[in-house]
């Protein structure tokens, strides 16, 4: 151990003349400079001497020292930009759309926007309404917010908040309990409200997009008054509602009576049309059959008529002739003597009877 202790101090001292030595002949060239020039642009100086500015984001330059000291009313967009380290300072501020919620609820919360207490409005007549409300708005001039409001976010607190607060509690403050309730004059006193806030904040470079009053809570008092009142309210509209049922079902009963009357009297009068359609229909019958039958009446009388005429014309004899032996067709004829021994007397029914042996 005591040969090889001696020997490590020699070796680091070697070392480390010889990096010296490497170190001066560098130094003697030119490369290496134009080298250690580009490693300082491009590693060092970036790093101290300039600032990014993101997206949506702008920037104001605040110089601390020298005859140029102060804010610059020049406005950075997006991009790198140089500074002098020490000596200069780029302020970011949002050129997006940014929110501020008014309220107390624990799920209003979050990373993306500002939360600050509900407001709270007492009304002309005295009753206490909590009021969740949110506010839209964008910095157009962050020179004129930086000079007011200061850096960072301060001027959400010294800006925005203070001056919402102050005139939606005294624009809606002149409405009574009733007039809040009932929506409209709330309305057109939110519009207010917005008009107010755009013109007071345009000055320091603020654009308000809208008020919001998205949710309004009542004392307990109040409410029980309300409540109250909308019972009574709604009994009056129901009490209304069944008169107004109890018109119409008249109405209703009269017009369905009355249809029904109608009906019978279209129904009677249609039983009538067709008894008289019957008996139009009958008596037309009636008058054709009987025409039918004075012509049968006529025609057999006409013929009879010229059947007697042809009976008593000449020739008659024949004709009456013809009728008989028509008449006596198919008629079996005896002829037996009437005088005589086998002479049969017509008048002696006995003898004929034994003569044709009728039992």
């Amino acid at each position: 151990m005591s040969d090889i202790e001696p020997k490590l101090p020699l070796r680091l001292t070697q070392v480390l003349g010889f990096c010296g030595r490497l170190l001066l002949r560098l130094m003697r060239r030119r490369g290496f400079w134009i080298a250690a020039g580009i490693l300082f642009v491009v590693w060092v100086l970036p790093a101290s001497c300039t600032t990014y500015v993101p997206p949506e984001m702008a920037a104001v330059k605040q110089s601390y020292y020298g005859s140029g000291a102060g804010i610059k009313r020049d406005v950075y967009g997006p991009g790198l930009h140089f500074v002098t380290s020490g000596v200069e300072r780029l302020h970011l501020f949002p050129r997006n759309l940014q929110v501020v919620n008014f309220s107390d609820s624990t799920s209003e919360v979050s990373s993306k926007s500002r939360t600050a207490p509900s407001i709270k409005i007492q009304t002309n007549d005295g009753y206490n309404v909590q009021l969740d409300v949110t506010v839209l708005y964008r910095l157009e001039e962050p020179y004129l917010v930086f000079v007011e409001a200061g850096p960072g976010t301060a001027y959400e607190d010294r800006l925005i908040i203070p001056r919402v607060d102050r005139i939606l509690r005294k624009t809606l403050g002149e409405l009574n309990s009733e007039e809040f309730y009932q929506g409209p004059k709330r309305i057109e006193k939110s519009r207010n409200a917005h008009e107010q806030l755009a013109t007071e904040l345009k000055v320091y470079g603020v654009k308000v997009d809208a008020v919001l009053v998205r949710r309004y809570v009542y004392d307990e008092r109040y409410q029980q008054l309300i409540e109250g009142r909308k019972i009574k309210d709604q009994t009056v509209y129901l009490r209304q509602a069944e008169a107004k049922e109890a018109i119409e079902q008249r109405k209703r009963d009269t017009a369905t009576a009355e249809g029904a009357a109608a009906q019978q009297v279209e129904l009677s009068r249609g039983r009538a049309e067709v008894e008289k359609l019957r008996a139009q229909a009958d008596l037309y019958k009636r008058k054709r059959a009987s025409e039918g039958t004075l012509l049968v009446d006529l025609a057999e009388a006409k013929g009879t008529e010229l059947a007697n005429q042809a009976l008593q014309g000449a020739g008659s004899e024949n004709l009456v002739g013809l009728k008989m032996a028509d008449t006596l067709r198919g008629v079996k004829v005896l002829i037996v003597p009437s005088d005589g021994k086998d002479g049969v007397n017509p008048l002696d029914l006995p003898a004929m009877l034994r003569k044709f042996e009728v039992r």
